[in-house]
């Protein structure tokens, strides 16, 4: 019975986000669906629909709500929630893309603060009685606040979290700013010294959760939820982890870039003020409209206009405020936060002067597709200075035999390039991306994503050697090809970043060379030992793999992280990315090691 009662809800839902609306706004849904470009139209390519997109990125559901004069103009889900169990998304999906739970953990801070149950500028120790931050010299001997923390500038580490199997073990939020088993990241420390710049810090936040609990005395979501969504019209919404049974029915399962499930559907986030808050997108168009409104001269739901002020105006000369991130779009300032998790992403962006917006989230960690839809959603709703038209470019058919010729590793800029082919399509990878390439000529080409023009060089024997980087008729350093392992200078950094890019792509045999090379530039890393242990594994030599791990186990690789600590994150990182991990089962065992 409760099976049918779910399946009538989800049919409703959908009904009501399509067959409910105006014929204008009807309309501006088409425009919006059938406007998805990136930032540079090859050839005639024309402009895609969502569906489209989605297939293009491996996405499997997208949910949306578009915000247009301070009210909720349209929302609308895309795909599946669930692709096996053909759940579709729905209004009414919940999401956990991840850092936006920041900007309402904001808002709960500002609250206490409002409220004069601490002091914003006072010192974090004054507050925390369940646990304390271990100033060193590091910190010299000036004092973190909360303004420092909700703005990034507190100098502390751990930028962001891997979640957990929901089966567990589940670490504390203490063992989490201690860096201690089960958790997968080492301790919260300090960096540098508070106030000196700034560094975005997952870790930061972590501590502002441990202060709302021990001054108010209660668990976080449910105060969150009393005092924070609750009013300001976060009704669905839930900073609970792993949420309730009943509302585990209605929330998006995780998919990996790659398109594989995330085990168990989705992770669990002890650091529930950075990266816990389980959301609708209508939900967090509600904070986006209530802000938009305050910062106009109303009443938020939450906030005095005091505490609106700082949420919503830049500290120092970043562009980060307290909770939100502010834009100047040459003149229109919009605030914003994005957001990832295992298996999920999202993005929140509100005009701050018109009442336009958008909250877009994906059940997938690839966000390629969300400024696409986002700068179609702003072209729909004419947002202020906002639209950027896409350039148009050619491009040719290149012979695969000539772009072969291209593969290898290029060096730049203490950089590093890869030209490689996966799922039978040669691409450009760097900082994390692939890319694809459009070929100008036989020897020159470009990416959507980058803005340089390569052009490939060659040796006298017509041996590639490089190529040049032109940006708007600018050169820019030469990338060299690497051509010799054994002769190569570079960084133990790189060394290891290449080979983690061959590994991601199951060519151990490739990257065994630039994990080995990276323990010899670099000896003192142990981190590199455990990335050779890794690649002896998946090369078959079982017992190289298992003596490697063996040498370093009860090492530290750095505060508060263990060898052994991160060769169980790792572990859950493989299986969790549909690697053969069965030989773990042999490592776990001759280490003595209990696996996670």
């Amino acid at each position: 019975m409760k099976k049918i009662l779910i399946t009538l809800i989800f049919l409703a839902n959908s009904a009501f986000a399509q067959n409910t609306y105006s014929p204008e706004t009807l309309s501006k849904i088409k425009e919006v669906e059938n406007n998805i470009t990136s930032n540079i139209i090859i050839n005639d390519e024309k402009p895609s629909s969502i569906e489209e997109r989605m297939a293009k990125y491996n996405v499997k559901g997208i949910s949306i709500a578009v915000i247009h004069n301070y009210k909720i103009a349209w929302a609308k889900g895309y795909g599946w929630a669930n692709i096996e169990e053909k759940k579709p998304v729905t209004p009414n999906t919940l999401f956990e893309p991840g850092s936006i739970s920041k900007t309402l953990n904001a808002v709960g801070i500002l609250k206490l603060a409002q409220d004069k149950k601490l002091d914003l500028n006072t010192d974090i120790n004054s507050y925390l009685t369940s646990w304390k931050f271990p100033y060193d010299s590091i910190s010299k001997s000036k004092k973190i606040t909360l303004t420092h923390i909700l703005t990034h500038h507190a100098g502390l580490s751990v930028h962001g979290f891997p979640g957990h199997d929901i089966n567990g073990p589940i670490p504390t939020i203490y063992e989490v700013l201690d860096g201690k088993q089960p958790s997968f990241t080492p301790a919260v420390r300090s960096e540098f010294e508070p106030d000196l710049k700034y560094q975005y810090s997952g870790g930061g936040t972590s501590i502002s959760q441990v202060i709302l609990t021990d001054i108010t005395k209660q668990a976080y979501d449910v105060w969150m939820d009393e005092n924070v969504l609750k009013p300001i019209g976060m009704v669905n919404s839930t900073y609970a982890q792993p949420p309730s049974k009943e509302k585990q029915l209605i929330c998006a399962s995780a998919y990996n870039r790659d398109g594989t499930p995330v085990a168990n559907k989705f992770h669990v986030y002890p650091e529930q003020a950075a990266a816990g808050l389980w959301m609708t997108p209508s939900d967090l168009a509600n904070y986006v409209i209530d802000m938009q409104l305050a910062y106009k001269g109303q009443a938020s739901k939450v906030l005095n206009p005091e505490m609106v002020k700082l949420h919503l105006t830049p500290y120092k000369n970043s562009e980060a405020a307290m909770g939100t991130f502010i834009q100047d779009v040459n003149g229109a300032k919009y605030f914003e936060h994005s957001a990832g998790n295992d298996g999920f992403c999202g993005e929140f962006i509100g005009s701050l002067e018109d009442g336009n917006g958008i909250v877009i989230f994906l059940n997938t960690d690839n966000f390629k597709i969300i400024p696409e839809i986002v700068n179609s959603v702003a072209k729909a709703y004419n947002w202020k200075n906002y639209y950027r038209e896409p350039q148009r470019k050619t491009s040719i058919n290149v012979p695969d035999n000539i772009i072969q010729s291209y593969e290898g590793v290029y060096l730049f800029d203490d950089q590093f390039a890869i030209i490689g082919k996966s799922n039978n399509e040669f691409h450009f990878f760097t900082s994390g991306t692939k890319a694809k390439m459009h070929f100008i000529t036989n020897t020159s080409f470009f990416n959507v994503e980058f803005a340089a023009v390569k052009e490939f060089t060659f040796d006298d024997k017509a041996q590639v050697t490089g190529y040049k980087r032109n940006v708007n008729g600018k050169e820019f350093p030469k990338a060299i090809k690497v051509t010799n392992l054994d002769t190569l200078q570079t960084s133990a950094f790189i060394l290891s970043n290449v080979a983690w890019y061959y590994f991601e792509e199951k060519s151990f045999k490739e990257a065994f060379p630039y994990f080995k090379k990276a323990t010899l530039v670099d000896p003192s890393d142990l981190n590199n030992f455990l990335n050779l242990g890794h690649a002896y594994l998946y090369i078959g030599d079982v017992q190289n793999a298992i003596a490697t791990y063996k040498k370093y186990i009860k090492e530290s690789i750095k505060p508060g992280l263990s060898f052994e600590q991160l060769l169980k994150q790792d572990y859950t990182y493989f299986k969790d990315h549909q690697y053969n991990v069965q030989a773990f089962d042999l490592v776990f065992k001759e280490l003595n090691v209990s696996k996670p």
